[in-house]
């Protein structure tokens, strides 16, 4: 087997077969088939500056790549990890000479964009205004959110998707073939159910199919060709994608929280499955599904929240694998109770108000009266103690402050425990009106 230095080209595999014509580009149909605006933007030859966000081995870097060989263009590289302003004035100096001496545009690939700060983005704005860069930006983050709106208005956001089993298997075939750039000079046989195997395990990620099998390969030349027990052992542990904290983080436990909203245990379920196995921390799911039993379920179930708080405290004890399964719990039964939002409009509606209403005085008769003084100046007056009424309630009484008047935020839904609730309350109310002194607004 030829040593790595011995070889006519080091780089990795995945860097040897990117495509150089946008008829070999693999995925991104939705942006790329001919006729779509980007293609026909690339193909004349009129880029503009944009952001390529998707996940990674989709196939952005390569697509600037493109694009700057189908323009003509100077292609520079920076990456928001390691430069600064120094860097990108460097960028800008060697593009403003390009266009001085050969009239050729500059096309500034920005790796990992959303790593710039502010200032190192405003670095970016006259530049990209008058056309001296074009610039293409890559990001797995969304743009709306780690770019500022200066920045963010003088580009074009492009959507990369992740991309499809079928689509890594034929990047995968091509690896195989090609005897010049790829691994077809070296009597490599991989079975199409492999193939299959391989294609899956990337999820969507073609950089890392590319990488399991060159290493396969290596390796399989070193036990007498058995690529089969090689490529086997390098896939094992494949991890699917989960950046905590990032896109795919909240994508996630949006869809766990909206499937249990949606009473759908079984979804639920498998999300909460995908977030564990991506390495999600349970604590996090725990206070999640704390947060939905009392957002989602409320009053309709009061027994969901301590439910919740029961999974929790079991985690706390148990520790994973085996306190996960009482946050499963929980979760089956959020999903399975009756739901109400009551609550949450309720508080809602009631923060609205008191934001809204300025310092408003508590009501004399709702003071407390500790001192003489207080006494004298009336807190406590004319309080009417609910336990002396009749039916335990002060009919008629109010409880909000005089400039306010009557509020009704908390509307029980006709589920569960708040069908009685909502009874109850539609009693006290009719009290409140016999005695002829509550007016809603």
């Amino acid at each position: 087997m030829a040593e790595p230095s011995e070889r006519a080209d080091n780089r990795p595999l995945a860097d040897r077969l990117r495509p150089s014509r946008l008829d070999e580009f693999v995925g991104q149909a939705h942006l790329l088939a001919p006729g779509k605006p980007l293609r026909v933007a690339i193909e004349r030859g009129n880029p503009h500056s944009m952001v390529l966000w998707g996940p990674p081995g989709t196939g952005k870097t390569t697509l600037a790549k493109l694009i700057a060989e189908y323009c003509n263009a100077q292609f520079l590289s920076l990456s928001a990890v390691l430069a600064g302003v120094r860097e990108i004035r460097e960028a800008v100096e060697k593009a403003q000479s390009l266009w001085r001496e050969q009239r050729r545009q500059t096309v500034l690939f920005v790796d990992e964009v959303h790593r710039f700060n502010k200032a190192q983005q405003d670095a970016f704005l006259h530049y990209v205004e008058d056309g001296t860069l074009i610039l293409v930006g890559t990001t797995t983050e969304n743009p709306s959110f780690v770019l500022n709106n200066a920045l963010l208005s003088r580009l074009r956001v492009y959507v990369l998707k992740a991309l499809a089993s079928d689509d890594i298997g034929l990047i995968i075939e091509h690896a195989l073939a090609d005897e010049r750039k790829g691994l077809g000079g070296r009597a490599i046989q991989v079975g199409v159910e492999l193939r299959k195997q391989l294609a899956r395990i990337a999820d969507g990620d073609a950089r890392r199919a590319l990488t399991f099998l060159e290493i396969a390969a290596d390796l399989a030349e070193s036990r007498d060709g058995d690529i089969d027990s090689a490529l086997g052992e390098v896939m094992t542990g494949g991890v699917r994608r989960f950046d905590n904290g990032g896109d795919i983080f909240y994508e996630q436990i949006s869809a766990l929280h909206k499937s249990v909203r949606g009473s759908h245990p079984d979804a639920a379920l498998y999300w909460f499955a995908r977030m564990l196995d991506g390495g999600c921390d349970p604590h996090y799911v725990a206070r999640r599904v704390l947060r939905m039993a009392s957002e989602d379920i409320g009053n309709a179930d009061p027994r969901a929240l301590r439910i919740a708080l029961d999974a929790w405290e079991c985690y706390e004890r148990l520790g994973s694998p085996e306190g996960e399964l009482a946050i499963g719990q929980a979760i089956v039964y959020l999903a399975c109770a009756p739901k109400s939002n009551a609550v949450y409009k309720a508080c809602q509606a009631a923060a609205q108000d008191a934001r809204e209403g300025g310092s408003l005085e508590v009501p004399l008769q709702l003071r407390n009266a500790p001192t003489e003084l207080m006494k004298q100046l009336g807190h406590g007056k004319d309080y009417r103690y609910p336990h002396d009424e009749a039916n335990a309630y002060a009919a008629g009484e109010s409880y909000f402050p005089v400039e306010l008047g009557e509020r009704r935020y908390y509307h029980p839904a006709q589920r569960g425990l708040e069908i009685k609730i909502g009874e109850k309350l539609d009693y006290l109310r009719g009290l409140d009106q016999k005695s002829g002194s509550h007016e809603v607004e």
